[in-house]
């Protein structure tokens, strides 16, 4: 089994959790959300950017095989892409 570290800014654990339910999973309550083929554990930190700006980063350890890995990484950074405008 593989494990892949991720960490984004500018979403909440809250989103996180939908976008992998989009994905496929089922959030346990317990910052944990389970797929067919793969589980993911979400953590939050809050980071400093400057002396006046704090962010919380959202950060997903991702469980599975190579394969399926490569493909729910992918398509979760697209969903929890953000672009300015």
């Amino acid at each position: 089994m593989a494990r892949r570290q991720r960490a984004f800014r500018g979403i909440s654990p809250r989103l996180a959790i939908q976008y992998l339910e989009g994905l496929g999973g089922e959030a346990d309550g317990d910052g944990r959300v389970v797929g067919p083929d793969w589980a993911v554990d979400i953590e939050t930190e809050e980071v400093t950017i400057t002396s006046s700006i704090q962010l919380t980063e959202v950060q997903l350890a991702f469980e599975g095989d190579e394969e399926t890995l490569d493909d729910l990484v992918e398509r979760f950074a697209r969903k929890a892409m953000r672009a300015g405008g």
